[in-house]
């Protein structure tokens, strides 16, 4: 028979053992969506529809899919021919990580399209990691119906990821399908506008939408490994939000540019915008690009981006051999008060050249070596100055035959 002690000691060991964890709510019921077999296995999917006149900030969904042939192709990655925006296929991945390569999986993927009169999201979500052939068996169907991709940053991470899981699991990619990567674009319009070029800052200061209680990308990764853990769904909620604001985000941040490169009258647009405009138009139509410029510069753009517009412009109408719009362009250019070599080396080059006018260029190269000494110029900038100015003064001494 056990004695007393013996029996405290069973009773310890039963009451320190830990309780069963309860059954965790199914993530269906939780988020909501519905499992559907993919005919590679089963997988969890949500559907949100849209009206096409649906307003994400001041931006509505519509304007993306008017854009015409030539303001897709401006878009678009060099060589690609992007048509037919009514079957655009929207694209933004969540991942277990940034590191990319075979041991990154896109657990969570939101593909928006056009469906009728409504814009579609629907999400395909990996309740574990050996979901992932049912995840690229949704996946397929909808990248043979379209016509062309549309993501942020999609060029460096997204599809590149999801190629090499396509490849992995040996699946046909649709390396054909031509790609318009909306970052690239954006940072040519918006690189002097705001601090930096992030969708959330787009969708903020462009778009005039600011996300409520959005969850920040890097969190993302652990909270999907804690579900793995735990099976608890509770914290998901909020990821499937934010993947499917991104996907969203790029239709209207499309539009926008849709518009703006169609030069809507309603659209208002800031000196900055417009010199980022006339950055993205500049190899496809520079004539409308240098409109942008001089309109950018006579509504009063300042500092570096005045710097900018300005050099930009006087590059084409240098080009062109329009030299007096040129050198006017040059020397404003030197009058917005941040020193860079460019303009002075161009003005000094014209008056030596062409003009002959050998004076004027000496003073603009004395001048150009006392402000580069000022500014603390690099060592490069100082001796070519330095070579140019020299060599105006021997003309001066011994001009050369004409």
């Amino acid at each position: 028979m056990a004695s007393l002690d013996e029996l405290r000691q069973i009773i310890r060991r039963i009451e320190s053992r830990e309780r069963p964890r309860p059954v965790a709510e199914p993530i269906e019921r939780v988020v909501g969506g519905e499992l559907v077999d993919t005919g590679a296995g089963t997988l969890l999917r949500l559907q949100h529809h849209y009206s096409i006149g649906h307003s994400h900030g001041r931006q509505r969904l519509e304007d993306a899919f008017a854009a015409s042939p030539d303001v897709l192709r401006l878009l678009a990655r060099p060589g690609d021919e992007p048509a037919a925006p009514e079957r655009m296929l929207f694209i933004d991945v969540e991942t277990t990580g940034l590191a990319g390569g075979t041991g990154t999986y896109a657990f969570l993927v939101g593909v928006g399209a056009l469906d009728g009169h409504r814009f579609s999201v629907t999400q395909y979500f990996m309740r574990d990691l050996d979901e992932e052939p049912a995840l690229l068996a949704a996946l397929a169907p909808q990248l043979e119906a379209a016509s062309f991709l549309v993501t942020f940053n999609g060029s460096a991470f997204d599809l590149p990821l999801l190629e090499t899981r396509f490849i992995l699991s040996r699946r046909r990619w649709r390396a054909d399908l031509p790609h318009v990567d909306l970052l690239r674009p954006a940072r040519r319009v918006w690189t002097w506008a705001f601090p930096d070029c992030r969708l959330s800052t787009l969708e903020r200061e462009a778009l005039g939408l600011a996300r409520e209680d959005d969850i920040p990308g890097a969190m993302i990764p652990a909270l999907y490994f804690q579900y793995l853990r735990t099976k608890n769904a509770r914290a998901l909620g909020r990821i499937f939000t934010h993947n499917r604001d991104d996907v969203i985000a790029l239709v209207a941040l499309l539009g926008w540019l849709v518009r703006a490169l169609a030069d809507d009258p309603s659209r208002p647009l800031s000196a900055h915008e417009r010199l980022g405009l006339g950055r993205l138009l500049e190899p496809a139509d520079p004539d409308r690009s240098l409109a942008h410029y001089r309109q950018a510069l006579a509504e009063g753009l300042t500092g570096l981006g005045a710097l900018a517009a300005c050099l930009r412009a006087a590059a084409w109408e240098k080009r062109r051999e329009r030299w007096d719009t040129a050198c006017e362009l040059w020397r404003t250019a030197v009058a917005v008060g941040v020193f860079d070599p460019r303009p002075w080396e161009e003005l000094a080059k014209f008056h030596e050249h062409r003009a002959r006018e050998f004076t004027v260029a000496r003073e603009l190269v004395a001048d150009a070596l006392a402000r580069a000494r000022e500014t603390g110029a690099h060592s490069r900038v100082l001796d070519a100055f330095r070579y140019r100015l020299a060599r105006l003064e021997r003309r001066l001494v011994r001009p050369l035959a004409r």
